[in-house]
């Protein structure tokens, strides 16, 4: 299959890659600046100003391009985030439209952010409900922008990410406190983590790509989320250090502005419909999860 990807040289775009060209399937990256990238037999990069006519018949496109979440959330930084998943969206639809043969589907990214925060809410893609924080605005504009290809009949869903886990991704900052041997629960500690191993991440959307019944939101997450507190007391345990220094919640706000939200609030997702459509999860559970991830960093610095 030809599978055109945005946001294909990042953390999940990296992932999806290696594993598409195992398959031997063939990636198109769309990207700012194809003359930096080198491509080889299964990659081709291609620039936003690539002409539709140019392409090969495309079976598949996976929309991940958008600004880092990470930083401190200033004005310029939250119009970003929020622009850069807007505007690359719509270009992936104009694209779609000027394809002669329309792809048989369209993966485009959100987060679990579209939910907004609870602590005792449950979460899953019967949800209809945003929430009504900057994070909630964002995903709710970016999938309207990409729900356009359903006006092609092309099948389209939403990847609503939890905080993925793996050697790139937030884990490497939630891991800094706790390496350092002042790690301990955030806040209260009580705010739901609804988190996935970034194997789970990659095989999911792959199951999205392939099952023909996967269309809409896609809530991809683990099946058993973590508070907080436990979620940190596990980590604490795999790297074997100390859990028992609590990091008060406005110290977070005061170095990272409203990002704050990411760590100092949380929601209960659950996959219902990955688990409906008898997806196996890989690393369902948070400790096997983290083992794997610092079994496979130690591996690779061998």
């Amino acid at each position: 299959m030809n599978i055109l990807i945005t946001g294909g040289t990042g953390f999940v775009g990296k992932h999806l890659t290696a594993s598409l060209h195992k398959k031997d399937h063939h990636t198109y990256i769309l990207t700012r600046s194809p003359e930096n990238k080198e491509n080889t037999n299964l990659t081709t990069f291609i620039g936003y100003d690539y002409p539709a006519e140019k392409l090969p018949v495309i079976h598949a496109v996976v929309n991940l391009a958008g600004e880092s979440l990470f930083g401190y959330w200033s004005k310029k930084k939250k119009d970003a985030i929020l622009s850069s998943r807007i505007n690359t969206t719509n270009h992936v639809i104009d694209l779609l439209q000027k394809m002669k043969t329309k792809p048989d589907v369209l993966i485009s990214g959100s987060a679990v952010g579209y939910y907004g925060t609870s602590e005792d809410l449950i979460f899953t893609e019967a949800t209809k409900q945003s929430g009504n924080d900057f994070l909630a605005h964002v995903t709710t504009q970016w999938e309207k922008a990409a729900k356009k290809a359903e006006d092609f009949d092309i099948r389209t869903v939403f990847t609503r990410f939890g905080v993925i886990l793996g050697e790139e991704g937030s884990l490497p900052y939630m891991q800094l406190p706790v390496k350092l041997f002042a790690g301990g629960k955030i806040g209260n500690g009580e705010q739901w983590l609804s988190w996935v191993h970034i194997e789970d991440v990659v095989r999911l959307i792959e199951f999205c790509i392939f099952n023909k019944e996967m269309k809409g939101p896609i809530n991809v997450t683990s099946p058993h989320p973590k508070r907080n507190k436990d979620f940190m007391r596990s980590l604490a345990s795999v790297l074997h250090r100390p859990y028992w220094l609590p990091v008060p919640s406005p110290l977070i706000r005061l170095v990272v502005g409203e990002m704050a939200i990411l760590v100092n609030k949380g929601q209960y997702v659950l996959p219902q419909k990955a688990l409906d459509n008898q997806f196996e999860f890989s690393f369902p559970y948070l400790k096997e999860a983290l083992q794997h991830i610092k079994q496979r960093h130690q591996d690779f610095n061998k």
